[in-house]
């Protein structure tokens, strides 16, 4: 196995002189004393919130571990609080919209520095999968300045690496015809949109898909093995939101979790209830801080995403952190008769079906579930309707009321042009 790539990308933004964990904490800590300075002058939002803060007395990471949390509210109530720059200097402004009100949107600001720091990440993770060889996809957004499809076609323009920028999976047909006359060998995408393009057009994808990059959304160890076709076609997980600058890990060629940005991003693993760090190898809540936005840093970030950190190290032989593959986010949970079921759970069992294209999980009423699943075609429904049943009857032995609703795919449209992560549609609280 080839060392990852970012090994050697971050040793020379670093600038560290030993390749280890402590000269690269070591340089961290720095970093991290001159983002709270920084965002401190420049930010309204820090100057409030660090006003008590002695900068002078942060001298470890313990005591950078005392600094409050910066959460997603505090973005949405009004992301301009947080920015360090003229509005002049903003190059580009991300709009999130979890839940299609206004009130839940957050905006993330960047510059052009910040942008061609991404653009430098990109560059290099993707040679972890790609070289000139490959001729890549991107199923994500790409047609705005800035966007994340936009980016990393210039990253890749940096290798010589042929990208074409497709957008949002919204017609199969055309990604197929564009996968067969480009001769298109590595798709990156959202996991859900590549494993439904993968069954609709198993053919074409068995053909000429040989590398796989999920990213956007957490991944399901089913979708990998459905997607990996018996080794035929490697996948590899991204990790990252916008909020980190789209990037924050790529795995490398173990394909046994993320190597980090750790010369852009400090990551700490925290005890959701306490706040508290844990230990690697203890699952918690994924925090960041970005170590040198301009627009936008970000303290102490909560992203209420499940991770933990390996307690081995990766047998690509850097001495780069592991994180392990995220399991998804913490809220996506829904508890029936006391018992917490998450999103992850039915995608091991849904998905392991191969002509189930997809399907949708809503809380109807206290303790009801509904279950709408998407079929290629609806032949010999009946068997296929009693087999998922007992499956997931097997897998939650208590009482609950659930209904099965089946509905064969017709092949129209239905992706929109949305970066919104998957989640149980919990109509309960909804209407509450």
């Amino acid at each position: 196995m080839n060392v990852t790539p970012l090994e050697h990308w971050i040793i020379e933004r670093t600038h560290i002189a030993h390749k280890s964990q402590e000269a690269m904490r070591a340089y961290q800590l720095d970093e991290l004393i001159k983002t709270l300075a920084y965002a401190k002058e420049k930010s309204r939002f820090y100057q409030t919130m660090l006003k008590d803060i002695d900068l002078n007395s942060i001298v470890s990471f313990e005591d950078f571990e005392q600094i409050a949390f910066t959460t997603s509210d505090d973005i949405k109530r009004n992301a301009y609080n947080f920015a360090c720059v003229p509005s002049n200097e903003i190059e580009r402004i991300v709009t999130l919209n979890t839940s299609g009100t206004t009130g839940d949107e957050k905006r993330i600001l960047f510059t052009q520095q910040d942008l061609e720091l991404t653009i430098d990440f990109f560059s290099h993770g993707m040679r972890c999968l790609v070289d000139e060889s490959d001729k890549v996809l991107v199923l994500l957004p790409g047609s705005a300045y800035g966007s994340i499809g936009d980016l990393l076609k210039k990253a890749l323009a940096l290798s010589k690496i042929e990208c074409i920028v497709h957008g949002i999976l919204n017609d199969v047909e055309k990604t197929a015809l564009c996968i067969e006359e480009n001769n298109i060998t590595c798709i990156v995408g959202i996991p859900m949109q590549v494993l439904y393009l993968s069954k609709a057009k198993s053919e074409v994808f068995a053909k000429h898909i040989k590398k796989v990059l999920l990213s956007t959304d957490y991944v399901p160890d089913v979708l990998v093995e459905a997607l990996n076709d018996n080794g035929e076609c490697h996948v590899f997980n991204h990790y990252g939101m916008t909020e980190m600058g789209y990037g924050g890990g790529v795995e490398c060629e173990c394909l046994n979790g993320y190597h980090l940005r750790e010369n852009d991003l400090y990551f700490e693993i925290i005890d959701p209830i306490t706040g508290q760090p844990v230990e690697d190898g203890v699952y918690g809540e994924v925090v960041f801080t970005t170590l040198h936005r301009q627009a936008m840093p970000l303290i102490r970030y909560r992203t209420g995403d499940m991770a933990r950190f390996s307690t081995k190290p990766c047998a690509c032989g850097t001495f780069l952190r592991t994180m392990e593959k995220v399991l998804g986010r913490m809220e996506n949970k829904i508890d029936i008769n006391g018992h917490a079921i998450h999103l992850r759970e039915f995608d091991e069992i849904l998905l392991r079906f191969p002509r189930i294209l997809d399907y949708k999980l809503t809380v109807c009423e206290k303790n009801s579930l509904h279950v709408k699943l998407i079929l290629a075609n609806k032949e010999r429904c009946v068997a296929l309707k009693e087999e998922v049943i007992r499956r997931i009857r097997d897998c939650f032995p208590f009482e609950f009321n659930f209904r099965l609703h089946v509905e064969e795919d017709d092949h129209s449209p239905k992706m929109t042009n949305s970066m919104i992560k998957r989640k149980i549609d919990n109509n309960i609280r909804n209407k509450g």
